[in-house]
């Protein structure tokens, strides 16, 4: 019944098409088959005449779209017969998939009459492919090794061939679709709708390890307390999936022993460890360090911890620091404040920890919502790389890893605009009661769209002078000639189309700088009195730390824990602790939970927050003779001064931004490092108190 000269297209229509079941556009299909509109409208010709074979109709509305109608059972006569189809035209993008899928399984190189073979194209189309397969791949470390009559195979580490397939399977899979193509293959039910590129990815992985491994992870889960979203237990259940397959085949990664050490002292790691002793129980397969390093990255990356309200960890430091530059110079590029926004911090935190050794590494990182980003955050983009070059400017941080901080700031730059005060112009061909209709269903569906105006094409020139950079231009036909930006939608907006609109909006709020967000210039009184509060309270802490600051010389002393116990008692004396003994336990608990000496320094630093602390403190101790101890890196060193950062269990919000403050002042520069190592007790307090100054000035404005 099918002819068999159906091209790739035709077939990609016709499944997009029953698989939809209700109308679908031009533009919608052109922009899920990437190809023109015209295009699309040519092949619908030859769908037509595919469809009379199976006594279903094309049914073409103007104005709304496309759909199959007819009986179903024949519906799924013909999806079955399209699959059976030999000739399968497979598209640019395709077919780089599944070469990277065929090279990546195969453990001999593989011959271009292979490929050409399994392909159905040319040897030249296969070099042709090969030369762009080799250009996608560059920014994982990949290349494709080619020699005359020996074949071609992936040349590079099993860590970047992992990753080239986890991105192929990102990009080749929705969140969604990825999700329930894994629950498929788990529960062995078959899918609405096979592609044949998704299955050939998911065949990488076996069934039978998915669904053990998902089993285990589920005996796991509650231990974990940890909260993990939807696309991070998918990746995570990929990643180890792949991971067994991998070893089974005697395939193992490397990771670079410093960093390994250093990344065993997060507490992701235990979790890591966890999973790895449970799939070495679950198939009996040896599994070396390295993986357990990597999976506490990949767990790292799924923003599993809430750190609210706790002091800066120390091993986090320099990070902290970093990512308050990075926010700072952020605010310079954009004109919002976000400097008190503690989510938008503890997720850099987070998210550069594994990124900065990525990229020192060499290691590359793959993203698949690169293309999205950089098309609907241009200048949001722009800003972030220019901010990177000068918060690192030693590291050449890839556009991959530039677009995940992108969703961090554009995600707080929303949150600081709140709800949305863009007002949007439409032009309807169609009518008053269509534009009407149009017009509400903005201001319902698009929270940043607070105001909405119908114009006709005459008068849009004429308002030309009138709308502003921030105004939404929505038309429901092409506007020639028309100079500015707008978005052309179906006048009963589609959902996806309503997600374009709100893109666009939220380009539109982001435009907004800061002097623009308070229309009235005069605060309110709540607005001051919260701030007077505010300062009040950093004032106060101030003083008390100021006050409580010492810099003391400690008598020789044979142990760690002796030091510890003499520096309490001296706190006890001033009344800043109560309990010493159990605050001496507190702070060497920290210590055995990660290294706590500063590297390129003499300096280590303790701090916990507990209940016996009755004052904010911080204390400095000198050693007349240097110890060893764990540092931060993991690395022992030997320190001769020792910081004590103190805080009460039950602290003001603004009390832990005073000591956090102190934690980055520390490590601010190599100045500020070199002065709490050989600085005496005033020169440190004056350079506290200019600090602290400075920051209730930056508070105040």
């Amino acid at each position: 019944m099918l002819t068999i000269f159906i091209s790739s297209r035709e077939k990609m229509i016709i499944e997009a098409l029953i698989v939809e079941q209700e109308e679908i556009t031009i533009k919608e299909l052109s922009k899920k088959i990437d190809v023109s509109s015209r295009t699309i409208q040519r092949d619908l010709n030859n769908v037509q005449s595919i469809l009379d074979s199976y006594q279903l109709e094309l049914i073409r509305k103007s104005g709304v779209g496309v759909q199959i109608i007819g009986n179903e059972q024949r519906k799924q006569e013909l999806v079955q017969q399209l699959k059976k189809s030999t000739q399968r035209e497979y598209t640019l993008e395709e077919r780089l998939t599944l070469i990277l899928c065929i090279l990546y399984e195969s453990a001999e190189p593989v011959k271009l009459f292979s490929l050409s073979k399994d392909l159905g194209v040319s040897i030249s189309t296969v070099s042709a492919d090969l030369m762009k397969l080799e250009e996608q791949l560059q920014p994982v470390q990949l290349s494709i090794l080619k020699k005359r009559g020996y074949g071609v195979e992936l040349s590079g580490t099993e860590n970047a061939k992992r990753r080239a397939i986890s991105y192929a399977l990102s990009k080749t899979l929705k969140e969604e679709g990825l999700f329930s193509l894994i629950k498929e293959k788990i529960h062995q039910k078959s899918s609405n709708y096979e592609d044949p590129i998704s299955e050939r990815l998911m065949h990488l992985v076996d069934r039978e390890k998915l669904g053990m491994i998902e089993e285990a992870m589920k005996d796991l889960y509650p231990d974990f307390s940890l909260s993990m979203t939807d696309s991070a237990y998918v990746g995570l259940i990929v990643h180890l999936a792949l991971a067994i397959e991998r070893i089974l085949q005697g395939e193992n990664i490397t990771i670079d022993e410093a960093y390994l050490k250093q990344i065993s002292l997060e507490p992701e790691y235990p979790i890591a460890k966890k999973i790895i002793n449970m799939l070495m129980d679950r198939f009996d397969v040896d599994i070396p360090e390295a993986e357990v390093g990597y999976i506490t990255m990949h767990l790292q990356g799924s923003k599993l911890r809430q750190q609210e309200g706790v002091l800066v960890e120390a091993s986090n430091l320099e990070l902290y620091r970093l990512a308050k530059e990075l926010i700072r110079e952020m605010e310079k590029q954009t004109g919002f404040h976000l400097s008190d926004n503690e989510s938008l911090l503890e997720g850099l935190v987070t998210h550069l920890k594994p990124a900065i050794y990525r990229i020192e590494q060499n290691m590359g990182i793959v993203n698949p919502l690169l293309e999205e980003i950089q098309t609907n955050y241009k200048d949001l983009f722009d800003q972030v790389k220019a901010a990177t070059r000068i918060v690192f400017p030693k590291l050449l941080v890839p556009n991959e890893e530039i677009g995940y901080l992108v969703m961090h700031f554009g995600s707080a730059l929303i949150g600081v605009l709140g709800k949305g005060d863009l007002k949007a112009y439409i032009i309807c061909s169609s009518g008053i009661g269509t534009s009407k209709l149009l017009a509400s269903r903005l201001l319902r569906e698009i929270q940043e769209i607070s105001e909405v105006a119908n114009i006709s094409v005459f008068d849009l020139n004429k308002l030309a002078a009138t709308i502003t950079d921030r105004d939404l231009i929505v038309s429901t036909i092409y506007l020639q000639d028309f100079q500015r930006e707008y978005i052309m939608v179906n006048p009963f907006l589609t959902t996806e189309e309503i997600n374009q609109v709100q893109l666009y909006a939220r380009r539109k709020m982001l435009i907004q700088k800061a002097h623009s967000i308070v229309k009235d210039s005069h605060p309110t009184v709540d607005v001051l009195t919260e701030k007077i509060e505010k300062l009040h309270q950093y004032s106060g802490v101030i003083l008390r730390v100021l006050s409580n600051f010492r810099l003391a010389l400690l008598k020789q002393q044979s142990t760690v824990k002796q030091y510890i116990q003499e520096i309490c008692a001296l706190l006890e004396d001033s009344q800043v602790i109560e309990e010493k003994e159990l605050v001496v336990e507190a702070l060497l608990e920290r210590e055995k939970s990660g290294g706590i000496g500063i590297p390129g320094t003499k300096l280590a630093l303790y701090h916990t927050r507990n209940e016996y602390v009755q004052e904010p403190s911080f204390t400095i101790h000198k050693l007349e003779h240097a110890i060893w101890i764990t540092g931060m890196d993991g690395i022992d060193m030997k320190v001769d001064t020792l910081l004590v950062l103190l805080s009460p269990e039950s602290f003001l919000k603004a009390g832990l931004e005073v000591l956090s403050l102190i934690s980055t002042l520390i490590i601010q520069n190599e100045q500020s490092m070199q002065l709490f190592e050989t600085g005496d007790e005033s020169q440190i307090h004056s350079f506290l108190a200019e600090a602290f100054e400075a920051f209730i000035r930056e508070n105040i404005n």
